[in-house]
């Protein structure tokens, strides 16, 4: 574990700090701090995680040779609970970027009122240069490294970037396989033969779908065969979210991915190009549509716009060329603090990320609960319980945003912080 001056030290050489994923929550933070007259102490802590592990990961690959790997476990907060966050396999992975991310886990899990804390892990590594041999081994040696750390009660990994069923399977077994005794609760995300929950794998999109149907109820607007939609992005997000708003009616005119995005005006076959990736090929080589770029798509004259890909896609280069009226924040950070506040100028209708992509925290959530009662809900139930959350959660952010009229990304860190800041008041500080 990394020493807390070494990573803690307020110079611009801390490799906590180093990131403009970081410093550009922690910017975002401190504006909504100084809004709402947060405790300056509060603030004080909420800006270093409680603990960051930086571990080695050795594996043997299938050549017979060993490589290390970089590897961390960011904990930011956890006054309301275990912590909780995914797992990233990506060559762009480091300390700050963690730390980040884990830090926008602790502000999505206290807007939405679970009783979780906020963390992130990840490897640097790129996955589809592994075989699956050596996939399974590195995640194994991970789980081993960050295991005196997590566990149900203490910080619940899920799938990210480069993970998904299978890797929390792995990560599940190597765990249990260490206490002698299969524990379910240590993951979320897992495969349902193995204690996973219906609506998991969905649930991030469908979250997105409905975040924007809140929107557009607050607009007095609603989704149908009018409303044009562009994606970016074309993963686990992206897909379920644009089958969502697709079965109301809306067309969506624009997906993309790493090769580029692809445009039809009278709206994409979803079932065609889905089959198309699920086959390992990439969008650009998609046939009956038209090749656009990243950046063309981010500025398509449509209702809706998910930046559901990757951080800081829209920055403030770009932001006065979007022409969207309803920015969905499926992706974590997708806009940059100075994109955020162009767009507002403009009037766009800003759903953010913590509340936006809080639908997979929040089955998460649900699946933790399951792993540890041994039982299990059904779909309906999940969705409903789902769909109350996040409703409950926008209206506490439009409330927070009318408020203190500032904009509703603005709200919902005031939103988040205002329930830290009473539990951590409440619980105090040790030693005090």
């Amino acid at each position: 574990m990394l020493e807390t001056g070494e990573i803690f030290m307020k110079s611009t050489g801390s490799p906590l700090f180093e990131s403009p994923l970081y410093q550009d929550a922690l910017s975002q933070l401190e504006q909504a701090a100084s809004t709402m007259s947060l405790d300056p102490n509060i603030l004080e802590r909420l800006r270093y995680p409680k603990r960051a592990i930086q571990v080695s990961v050795p594996i043997r690959l299938d050549d017979g040779t060993v490589k290390t790997f970089e590897a961390y476990r960011v904990q930011h907060n956890m006054t309301l609970g275990p912590g909780k966050g995914g797992i990233r396999f990506h060559p762009e992975v480091s300390l700050s970027q963690t730390g980040a991310l884990a830090m926008l886990m602790t502000f999505k899990c206290a807007l939405v009122g679970l009783p979780l804390g906020g963390a992130k892990g990840g490897v640097r590594v790129d996955p589809l240069q592994l075989s699956r041999q050596e996939l399974q081994a590195l995640t194994r040696r991970y789980a081993t490294e960050i295991g005196p750390f997590i566990g149900p009660d203490k910080d619940i990994p899920a799938p990210d970037i480069g993970t998904d069923g299978q890797t929390m399977a792995w990560f599940m077994d190597t765990y249990s396989q260490e206490l002698g005794y299969a524990t379910h609760g240590v993951v979320t995300g897992k495969p349902i033969v193995v204690g996973g929950s219906l609506g998991r794998a969905e649930s991030t999109g469908k979250g997105v779908a409905f975040c924007i149907n809140f929107a557009y109820q607050t607009m007095n607007k609603t989704i149908n065969e009018s409303t044009t939609v562009a994606v970016h992005g074309f993963g686990k997000v992206a897909i379920p979210a644009a089958q969502d708003l697709a079965s109301q009616g809306a067309k969506i005119v624009a997906v993309s991915d790493v090769s580029g995005g692809v445009y039809n005006s009278n709206g994409i076959n979803l079932k065609k190009a889905i089959e198309w990736v699920k086959r390992g090929r990439v969008l650009a080589d998609l046939e009956g549509v038209e090749k656009i770029s990243n950046e063309e798509l981010l500025s398509l004259d449509v209702d809706i716009l998910i930046p559901a890909a990757v951080s800081g896609v829209i920055t403030k280069d770009n932001a006065n060329r979007v022409k969207a009226k309803v920015v969905a924040e499926g992706a974590n950070g997708p806009c940059t603090k100075e994109a955020i506040e162009i767009l507002a100028s403009k009037g766009v209708f800003i759903i953010p990320d913590i509340l936006c992509n809080a639908g997979g925290v929040t089955v998460s959530y649900f699946e933790w609960i399951q792993g540890l009662q041994h039982f299990f809900w059904d779909l309906d139930q999940i969705n409903s319980k789902l769909h109350d959350i996040l409703h409950h959660a926008f209206k506490y952010v439009y409330s927070c945003s009318e408020k203190y009229n500032v904009d509703m990304k603005s709200a919902a860190l005031i939103a988040a912080l205002s329930r830290l800041e009473g539990a951590m008041k409440l619980r105090g500080m040790w030693p005090g």
